[in-house]
């Protein structure tokens, strides 16, 4: 799916790298850039594939995500907020499909930056009774891909930079950096503890609540390491379908597991308090590197 996004016709060229283009019902900013290239969903503000160039992809999307409005896209960075889970509804919280503006951009022989804006409507009222302003600003090279929330406002709220990464085989990479302690989504919340790195075989759904500061995902197929440094947050989450669970989604293919694994910046055992003079921030930068 990801390398036919950078095959749409352009509906506007914004620059020499960045373009405006159109994939089913939703409007996505496309990047190609001659060192990388990327592309966001303008419902979601949400990253959805990033490749530096002569790499495999970096970031995950399902070849059988919908391009609808209203409809989360499954892969790339979905932004869980204002609540993660079914703290709420829709689940993991209306930003991830509500339509965010393109504010800035700018591109550089070396980086692409870009910022987009979703503020309150009479929709999110109806979901949600708070005025907000939520700015997520790209920094993105063939080196990095840094992606960073301010959210604004006055109140309490729970997020997560909902990461899906791209591997050659789940079952043989490991993540290091989770931390030993973690709710276990899949055991009914229960908190369990590991002294060793995090490995996929099953359905994996769990929050740590005393990451490192970084993740590392080691893929040795596709030899290279995913550097993931967290920033603003409380929790790490990291999830894989599974083969059963994979087959039950009609927005993933039955062995899409088999290619991602989530590793989740999030915020959500200590929930941001913000208020106009305080905003909140929390970021993910990934950064590959070969083994």
């Amino acid at each position: 799916m990801s390398s036919s996004l950078f095959e749409l016709p352009t509906v506007e060229t914004l620059s020499s790298s960045i373009s405006l283009r159109q994939q089913d019902e939703l409007k996505l900013v496309v990047i190609d850039h001659p060192t990388f290239r990327a592309a966001f969903s303008l419902q979601g503000g949400q990253l959805i594939a990033w490749q530096p160039l002569e790499q495999a992809p970096v970031i995950w999307l399902s070849d059988n995500s919908a391009f609808t409005q209203g409809k989360a896209i499954r892969g790339g960075v979905p932004i869980c907020w204002p609540w993660f889970g079914p703290a709420g509804k829709p689940s993991h919280g209306f930003a991830r499909t509500a339509e965010w503006s393109l504010a800035t951009y700018e591109e550089s022989a070396q980086q692409v930056t870009l910022s987009m804006v979703l503020q309150q409507s009479a929709e999110t009222l109806a979901l949600w009774p708070h005025d907000f302003t939520l700015t997520m600003l790209a920094t993105l090279s063939a080196d990095s891909c840094e992606l960073q929330l301010k959210i604004i406002g006055d109140f309490s709220s729970t997020a997560a930079l909902h990461s899906y990464f791209h591997v050659a085989q789940s079952e043989k990479v490991s993540v290091s950096g989770l931390g030993e302690t973690f709710i276990d989504k899949v055991r009914d919340n229960a908190l369990c503890s590991q002294s060793e790195q995090q490995t996929y075989h099953g359905e994996v759904d769990r929050i740590f609540t005393d990451p490192a500061v970084e993740s590392v995902i080691d893929d040795p197929i596709l030899g290279r390491k995913l550097l993931i440094a967290h920033k603003g947050n409380s929790d790490v989450v990291t999830w894989n379908p599974g083969a059963d669970l994979s087959t039950s989604m009609a927005d993933m293919c039955n062995d899409g597991y088999k290619t991602m694994v989530c590793v989740e910046t999030a915020r959500i055992h200590q929930p941001f308090i913000t208020t106009k003079a305080e905003p909140a921030e929390i970021s993910v930068r990934i950064t590959p590197l070969t083994r």
